[in-house]
């Protein structure tokens, strides 16, 4: 009877906390307006910004009052949690914070509500490339509410003008030799980084790694073949010191910060560290977009996407704080807390620029980015990309070898 009883109660809360009503979820509570609950990773800002956001919401929105829930800080804890509540179709979660690799798989599951209709968003004043981050399969599902990208930190005591291209920026490299330095390092380790830094050498000769169906490999061309050479021949010949295939953020940070590089690739958050009364290089450097093959290079795209849960049982009221997310007041509160904005103007506000001076170049860095294979099957895609990469720089396999392997592991990714 006890056991009869919990199985009853156990099913009623699922019922009641689940929108599974043997409908579409996409065509269900599309005018539901209420309390939301907005989900995102640990608020890691000095300043609090998700915080910040939700408290301005609530005060002009007392019947329509977000909670925040604060993931972990851990980006696989994060996509793991959000897939366990999706999967059992719960309503919990209203609005989401996806990293930018997640929003593909998500949404090619059936667990975010698009973007269009009475849902749409205008994107017009947003970063195109963060836009695209957020598409899927030409649908969008999902608004850009931060993101990051790649910039070439340079010492500019040495250099006093930063290399626009790979060729001009090797070539460089005797300056570092006379200084007993190594020349250029980036994320190299196999990890996501090395992902990340290969996907941006390849874009940046033209290579890319899937179709626009977001499953049909594309990596194996003369294009990928040669930006891949550069990195592999860099590091061979010495342009990139041999424990650069150990490096991570933190590991290519020290090395710059301790004055033991001429140039490295990394992400903004390196800019106030770098000017730290403990770092050997303060006010000896510059910040610069990275370098491609015959200009600016191809930065990857880092950042949060914020999408509607299907589930969701007040859609309206989730469109409507998606559409905060990007707004003008909203993208300034981000912005103060140093983090890279979705909105175009701000990266030349005076204001801005004399908190972050990198602004400038993170703007034109933007600009010309790419993000990461935009594909359901992402993890599978990064690994294959990792792997082969790794293997190339450490000479077990050829470039073109490397490549093929790449492909294969695209074309497998789904399986």
């Amino acid at each position: 009877m006890a056991a009869a009883t919990i199985a009853l109660l156990t099913a009623s809360f699922a019922s009641a906390c689940s929108s599974d009503n043997g409908g579409n979820p996409l065509d269900e509570n599309l005018s539901g307006r209420g309390p939301i609950t907005y989900v995102e990773g640990k608020d890691v800002t000095e300043t609090g910004v998700v915080r910040q956001l939700i408290d301005r919401w609530n005060a002009a929105h007392p019947n329509e009052q977000v909670t925040f829930k604060e993931q972990s800080a851990d980006a696989t804890q994060q996509h793991d949690d959000l897939a366990e509540h999706f999967r059992a179709k719960q309503d919990g979660y209203d609005v989401v914070a996806l990293d930018v690799t997640n929003t593909a798989e998500f949404a090619a599951k059936g667990w975010l509500q698009p973007l269009e209709g009475n849902f749409s968003i205008d994107t017009a004043s947003l970063l195109a490339p963060t836009v695209a981050s957020a598409t899927y399969n030409g649908t969008l599902y999902a608004a850009p509410k931060n993101t990051n990208g790649g910039l070439l930190y340079y010492r500019k005591d040495l250099v006093p003008e930063p290399p626009r291209t790979w060729t001009e920026m090797l070539g460089q490299c005797q300056v570092a030799r006379d200084n007993n330095i190594g020349c250029y390092a980036g994320q190299l380790a196999p990890y996501e980084g090395l992902t990340v830094n290969t996907a941006e050498v390849i874009n940046a000769f033209g290579g890319s790694f899937v179709g626009a169906d977001g499953k049909t490999p594309t990596v194996n061309s003369p294009e990928s073949k040669a930006g891949l050479k550069v990195l592999v021949d860099a590091y061979q010949n010495g342009d990139i010191p041999k424990e650069a295939i150990t490096f991570k953020e933190g590991e290519s940070a020290n090395a710059f910060e301790s004055g033991n590089l001429l140039f490295l690739r990394n992400w903004p958050y390196l800019y106030g560290q770098a000017n730290a009364d403990s770092s050997a290089v303060k006010d000896r450097f510059g910040v610069a977009p990275l370098p491609g093959n015959t200009g600016v290079g191809a930065s990857t795209l880092g950042g949060y996407n914020t999408a509607i849960s299907a589930f969701s049982k007040n859609k309206a009221t989730a469109a409507d704080f998606v559409r905060f997310l990007i707004s003008e007041e909203a993208q300034q509160i981000i912005a103060a807390g140093a983090l890279p904005p979705v909105r175009a103007s701000l990266y030349d506000d005076p204001a801005l620029i004399a908190q972050m001076p990198y602004l400038p170049a993170l703007k034109e860095s933007i600009a010309s980015a790419v993000p990461r294979p935009v594909t359901p099957f992402y993890p599978a895609v990064s690994k294959a990309i990792q792997d082969n990469a790794y293997a190339a720089l450490n000479g077990t396999k050829s470039v073109d070898d490397a490549v093929a392997g790449m492909q294969k592991g695209i074309e497998t990714a789904g399986s």
